[in-house]
Formats: C-alpha cells, structure tokens, sequence
C-alpha cells in the first residue's frame, strides 16, 4: 500500500501575494510559534513563562490561541497530557529553559507512557552561548535536549527563525503518528526575539503516518482466530486512542471473544456487555481464564507490569499482538507480533476472520464470563472491604455519565482500575504522584460544558495545592476529592507487608477545606455516607470545588499465584 503524498500547490492571487510580500509590522520568532500553531489546527495552549521563552508568550497576545496557564511546570504538563487524552488532539505546552524545562519532565515521562500527544516547546539560552561551554547564562545546561532524548518520542531543535514552521510541523507529526507521544522543540532566546520579515504562517502540512498493518501477518491471524475454539481478547490504550472501541466490539462479537480491558484502556469495551470480563486483570480467575484460552488476541498493550498480573500471565495458547509502539512488541511474551494502529488492524481482522455462527460457541463463552465474574466477586466478598466498595459506588453514582475522571495514584484508584466502570485516566502509566488534579483541569480547558472529577489521596493533593489558584484564576469545572489518610496510603500498606512497619509515609497535611477557602475555592468534608450526595452537589455546582474525604482505605488482598 503505497501513499502519493504529493501535493499541489496552491497559486497565490495576487491579494494574497500583496499579503506574503507586507507582513506586519512588530512581529518576531514568537510569533512563527504561535502562527504555526494555528496554522496547524491548535486552539489552546498550557505553559509557565520564563526569561528566556518571553518572545513566544509575548507573541500569545497577538494570536486567538487560549492560554492556561498553571503555577508548576510539572502541573502543566499532565494538564496538557489530559487535553490530549480527552481531545485526541495535540496539546502545545510552553515552557523555558533549565529548570522550568526539567521540572516538566515527570509529566513528559507520563505523556510518553500513556501515549498522549503533547507538543513541549522549551526556550533555550541565546544562540552565542550554544555549544556545550560554561558561558555562564542563567538556567543554563551544558546539553538540555540529552535531559528528553531518553523521554519524548522526537526531539526538533531551532537555530534560526526560518526553521521554526518545519520543525513544530514535524514535531506535530511526530506527536500525532501512532503511537502518540510527546516530542520536544527548542528555540534560543534571541531567536524567538529577533524581529522577523517572514510572511504570516498560513497552511501547514503536518499529517500523521499512516501505520497499516502488513497483509501477510493479518491472513495468518485472521486464520488462528476463525479456527480458534477458545478465543479472549485482552484491548489496551491502544484501542481507546485509535478511537477503534467499535471495531473491537464488532470484533469480538463476530468471534464469541470474551474482552478484558487493561487499566490503561478502560471505555475500549461496554463494561455490562455479555463478553465482558471488565477490568479485573489483578485477579487469578481472569488470569486463569486468559492462560486457558487457545488463542490470545493483545491489542494496544504491550503486556506491562500491570496488564499481565504482575508478569505471572503465562498463556498456554497462541498470542497474537497488535501494537502500535514497536520496542513493545513481543517485549513480555513470544507473538505473533503485528506492528500496526489498533484500528486498521481491527478493521482488517474484521473483513477477514470467519464469524463463529454456531449458537453454542457464543453461549459457551457468555457462560464463561459470567462464571468468571462471579468468582471474582466471591473473592472480593469474602474480604472485609465494605467500605471501599460503597465509597467507589458513590463516587461513580456521583459523577455525571458524559464526565471524565482523573485518578492520582491512591487506593481509590488502584480500585477503580479494577472496577470502575467504564474510562477512566490516571497517571499509571509512569505512576508519579501529582497527576489527577492538574490533568482534570487540562480535560476542563478542553469543554468547560461539562465538570470533570479529579480524585487524589493527601499525600498527592500536596503535590498540585498551587493548581487551586489556576482552577479558580479560570474558573475550570474541576471537583477535587481528596482522600485524607494522613500520609501514603499504598506505600503505608507495602511497607508493612514488607517490613512490618513504615518509614517515611505518616504525614502533617493542612486542613484542606479550609485552604481550599483560602484560594476562593469552595470545600466541604465529608464522610462515607454523605459523600455521593456532597459530591453531586459540588459538581452540579459551576466552577472549582473540592471535596475532603477522611477515611482510611485498604486494597484488596493480592490474588493466589499459580501453583
């Protein structure tokens, strides 16, 4: 499959000529960025000014682009990851150079792990010191790009203003083409400064690549899957990004495939579906099941720490993985491995696997799941966990059904990637703390309509406790529920299993409710039982909220290992 990118060029009338030949007058490198930006379909725009980057922000004055704008680098990054998650679209991130740079890199490793396309563009100190010296400029680093060329998926450097378009137009391609993930651009100082007779920044090309499955691996496929007896299908975040949870359904109902979805692609598959094994992917049953199947469909997951229980998932049957990122395939387990976007790969298994018509298969697999289920239920109830299942039934009984959710890592949500219902995002993908509250308000920049759930223990709330002045600076749709254990419920629960006792995790926190007044934003604590009302309130309500939990929850007992 070939792809003509050839294209024609416009011809210039004559107005628009006049136009490319007077441009006006007062403008510099800052203004390619953002020129370039709208050029390419951007709307809004996160960041966090800086000495060096104040040619690029100067220049947001004279554009239409929308600027939130958070208090911490870091902050402003898992904003931006979420606005790629929710929108699909790239989300530009401006930041300057040496610290305000570095301090975004937690959020970037983040963005890399999740696949979200965020476009970082970072200043740099002024061309004359480049090189590698010790010239002695402010925030400088002897080599800034070398701190993301292990992070981002691409790195596109600036030297003069000429190269600006092209480099954020490959840097956009890059973010776009799957896998998504954030790429990184670097301009000096007196580059985005120096006045500039270049014409406006119109059109730009920056269209993704294409990533077609090859046709003899999906003839080969096709065939193991139609002749399967036993098929499950395990979807990853690769499913939700590729917008492909159609397909996979048609999919699997063509093949009677019971689907699991990982943590990371939660919404790939109708949670109450008669195939659906939800999301209990920390359960031997599943496991179990999964490892009994004959043929095992991966799509979208490279098969991580989480997604294959801990690496104890040791399928017995034919795996098959489809994945966009390559260094992933096969990575966990021998595949045949298919290098491809989750949707063409869906949509070509999809015209070329027989469908299973007997009525017995289907019913055999639908009994499947359910006997599943219930044994994961069974395990649930038979721990003491009350408490933790009527505080997550609450949250989602709260929360409106078009609302997205944003989880910081904390016990609630190492429960809810289990048994949540339906999408969710959380920072699972590198783990750091900090994640939930920044990236609900990327997700509420994004379609201010409709409120977003941010979910954090204390220990993260201190991470992101400036981001109340943004929320309310913007007046963002955002409710933030704050779990308050005093300290770092899971590593609490780790280290005394470990050890039998804890270092480190008991901690001082601030009366929540009463800071989140402080910043104008209203708060309100709660308990269990009142909370799916307090909840519903506070986001029935326009504008910031907060909502303070106290409450000590526990995880679930890790499952048997196989014998």
């Amino acid at each position: 499959m070939t792809h003509d990118h050839h294209h024609e060029i416009p011809r210039y009338t004559p107005e628009q000529t006049a136009r490319a030949l007077n441009p006006p007058a007062g403008r510099n490198g800052g203004d390619l960025v953002v020129e370039t930006l709208h050029g390419l379909g951007a709307t809004t725009v996160f960041g966090l000014p800086g000495q060096h980057a104040l040619g690029m922000f100067d220049a947001l004055r004279r554009s239409d682009l929308e600027y939130v704008g958070l208090r911490v680098e870091n902050n402003a990054g898992f904003a931006a990851d979420a606005y790629g998650r929710v929108t699909g679209e790239v989300a530009p991130l401006l930041l300057s150079t040496g610290p305000g740079a570095l301090t975004s890199l937690a959020a970037l490793q983040e963005a890399a792990a999740a696949s979200s396309p965020v476009l970082a563009i970072s200043s740099q100190i002024p061309s004359a010191g480049l090189g590698g010296g010790r010239h002695g400029y402010l925030h400088e680093l002897r080599d800034q790009q070398a701190s993301f060329r292990d992070i981002v998926k691409s790195v596109h450097l600036v030297r003069t203003a000429s190269q600006i378009p092209s480099a954020i137009a490959a840097a956009w391609e890059s973010a776009l083409t799957a896998p998504h993930g954030p790429v990184w651009v670097e301009i000096p100082q007196d580059v985005l400064l120096k006045e500039t007779t270049l014409p406006l920044v119109t059109a730009v090309d920056a269209t993704p690549r294409e990533l077609p499955p090859r046709p003899e691996l999906i003839a080969v496929a096709a065939h193991a899957l139609s002749h399967a007896e036993r098929p499950v299908i395990i979807a990853g975040g690769g499913v939700v990004r590729a917008d492909a949870a159609g397909k996979l359904r048609a999919l699997a109902e063509k093949l009677a495939a019971p689907v699991v979805t990982t943590f990371g692609g939660k919404g790939a598959f109708p949670w109450e579906h008669p195939l659906s094994l939800q999301s209990w992917l920390e359960d031997r049953h599943t496991t179990d099941f999964l490892e009994d199947a004959d043929v095992v469909l991966v799509v979208g997951s490279g098969l991580g720490e989480l997604s294959s229980n801990y690496y104890t998932f040791r399928p017995r049957g034919r795996v098959i993985q489809i994945e966009a990122d390559l260094g992933k395939l096969e990575s966990n387990l021998p595949a045949l491995g298919i290098h491809a976007d989750a949707r063409e790969a869906l949509s070509a298994l999809l015209e070329s696997v027989t469908a299973r018509t007997d009525p017995a298969a289907g019913e055999s697999a639908r009994d499947a799941v359910r006997t599943v289920l219930a044994k994961v239920r069974e395990r649930i109830d038979a721990q003491d966990l009350a408490l933790e299942q009527r505080v997550l039934a609450s949250v989602r009984e709260a929360l409106p059904a078009t609302s997205p959710s944003f989880w910081d890592m904390t016990i609630l949500a190492y429960w809810a990637w289990s048994a949540w219902p339906g999408p969710m995002h959380s920072g699972q993908g590198a783990g750091g703390l900090g994640y939930g509250f920044p990236a609900a308000l990327g997700a509420a920049a994004a379609d201010v309509t409709r409120p977003v759930l941010a979910v954090s223990g204390d220990g993260g709330a201190m991470y992101s406790i400036a981001e109340l002045a943004t929320a309310r600076q913007y007046d963002l749709p955002v409710t933030w529920l704050i779990v308050d254990d005093g300290g770092y419920g899971i590593l609490r629960e780790y280290m005394t299993d470990a050890f039998g006792e804890t270092t480190g995790t008991e901690l001082a926190r601030p009366d929540f409710v009463a800071l989140a007044e402080s910043f104008g934003v209203p708060a309100v604590r709660t308990t269990p039982e009142a909370l799916r009302d307090d909840l519903a309130k506070a986001l029935a309500a326009p504008g910031p909220s907060v909502v303070v939990l106290p409450a000590l929850l526990k995880l679930f007992a890790p499952t048997h290992l196989p014998t």
